[in-house]
C-alpha cells in the first residue's frame, strides 16, 4: 500500500471508513463480521481507520477498538467528538474531555491518533476547542487534531492556536465544494485533507440505480435529496461515463473515483466506507490506478457537461455544516 502524509501524520493512501459496519448505510454487520473485515483491511495494508462516537452511537468505536487491538501500534485510529450530547452539538471543553475519556475506553487504547471535531459548534469559539485538544495532547491522550465539515476561516483560526493535522469534508466527483476554499487553505497551511463519501455514498460505484430503494429505518440515504428516484435518473449520466472510462482503463468505477481524488493533491486521503470483503481489495487497488493527463481532462470534461441534481445531504445534516 502506498503511503501519504496528512500534515505530520503518515497513513495509507486509502483509509477505511468504518461507519457503515454499524450504522447509517443499511443493516449493521454482526460484531464477528465487522471485526473480520477490519482485520483483513489491516492485514492488506490499510493503516488508517475512521470512526466516531456518533456512529451507532458508540457501537462503531467499540467494534473498531476490538478489531484493531492486535494491530494497535501499526495503525492510525481517527475518531470524533462534538456531534452528539444531551443538548445536541457540543464542543464545550468539559464535554470534549468526557468524550475523549469515553472514546479511549471504547477503543481500548491509551491515545487517539486523530481527534476530529465532528461538526463546528457555533456556541464555542474554535480557538477554545483547539486549546482543549492541545491540553489533551500534552497529557498524551490525543496525538493529532482534526476538523470535519469546517470552513476555510475556521481552519485558519484553529490552526493559529494548535496545528490542524487534517480536515475531513465530503468530497467526490459529484461533491466538489471543498475545491473553492478549503483545499486551497489546506495546501497553504500544510494541512491534510480526508475525503469522506468519496464514492458518492455508493452511487459512483455503479451498483445503485434509480430503482434502488433505501430503508428509512436503517439507511440515511433515504433522507438525502440526491437519492430520490428523480435525482438518480438525472445523475446517472455521470455514472455511465465514469463506467466507460473505467472499462477502457481495465478498472472499476470505484477505482476511477478514488484515483481521481488521489490525483487532485498529494495531501488527500479518501476513506471509502467498506462493508463487504469484495470491495476491500478493489478499493485498495485504486491507489495503483494511474490517471494520465488525458484521463483527467476527460473526467474534467464529463464533470463540466453534467449538472448534479439534488442536495448532497438532508436539510438537517446540511444545517450542521460550518458556514
Amino acid at each position: 500500500m502506498k503511503m501519504r502524509k496528512l500534515g505530520a501524520l503518515e497513513v495509507s493512501a486509502i483509509g477505511m471508513g468504518c461507519m457503515g459496519l454499524s450504522f447509517g448505510l443499511g443493516q449493521a454487520k454482526s460484531q464477528q463480521e465487522g471485526i473480520s473485515l477490519i482485520r483483513k483491511a489491516a492485514e492488506q495494508g490499510i493503516t488508517f481507520f475512521d470512526t466516531a462516537e456518533a456512529y451507532g452511537p458508540y457501537t462503531n468505536e467499540e467494534l473498531v477498538g476490538e478489531a484493531l487491538k492486535p494491530f494497535r501500534e501499526k495503525v492510525i485510529i481517527a475518531t470524533k467528538f462534538g456531534m452528539i450530547s444531551d443538548t445536541g452539538i457540543n464542543s464545550r471543553p468539559d464535554h470534549i474531555r468526557k468524550v475523549c475519556e469515553d472514546s479511549l475506553k471504547r477503543l481500548q487504547t491509551d491515545y487517539i491518533d486523530l481527534f476530529y471535531q465532528h461538526r463546528v459548534d457555533p456556541n464555542v469559539p474554535i480557538e477554545e476547542v483547539a486549546g482543549t485538544i492541545q491540553d489533551l495532547g500534552k497529557e498524551g491522550k490525543v496525538k493529532h487534531f482534526g476538523l470535519s465539515q469546517a470552513s476555510a476561516e475556521t481552519i485558519r483560526k484553529a490552526h493559529s492556536v494548535f496545528p490542524v493535522t487534517a480536515v475531513q469534508n465530503q468530497y467526490s466527483l459529484w461533491t466538489r465544494e471543498p475545491e473553492q476554499d478549503v483545499l486551497p487553505v489546506c495546501k497553504e497551511l500544510g494541512v491534510g485533507f480526508v475525503s469522506w463519501g468519496p464514492l458518492g455514498t455508493g452511487f459512483l460505484t455503479g451498483t445503485i440505480n434509480p430503482d434502488t430503494t433505501f430503508d428509512a429505518a436503517t439507511d440515511l440515504r433515504a433522507t438525502f435529496p440526491r437519492f430520490t428516484r428523480e435525482a438518480m435518473i438525472a445523475n446517472m449520466p455521470l455514472v455511465d461515463k465514469i463506467s466507460e472510462l473505467a472499462q477502457r482503463k481495465h478498472a472499476s468505477s470505484a477505482q476511477i473515483a478514488l484515483a481521481w481524488l488521489l490525483a487532485q493533491h498529494d495531501f488527500i486521503v479518501p476513506v471509502p466506507g467498506i462493508d463487504q470483503e469484495k470491495y476491500l481489495r478493489d478499493n485498495i487497488l485504486s491507489a495503483e490506478v494511474e490517471l494520465n493527463s488525458e484521463d483527467l481532462q476527460e473526467i474534467s470534461n464529463i464533470l463540466s457537461s453534467i449538472q448534479i441534481e439534488g442536495e448532497r445531504l438532508s436539510k438537517e445534516l446540511l444545517a450542521l455544516d460550518d458556514q
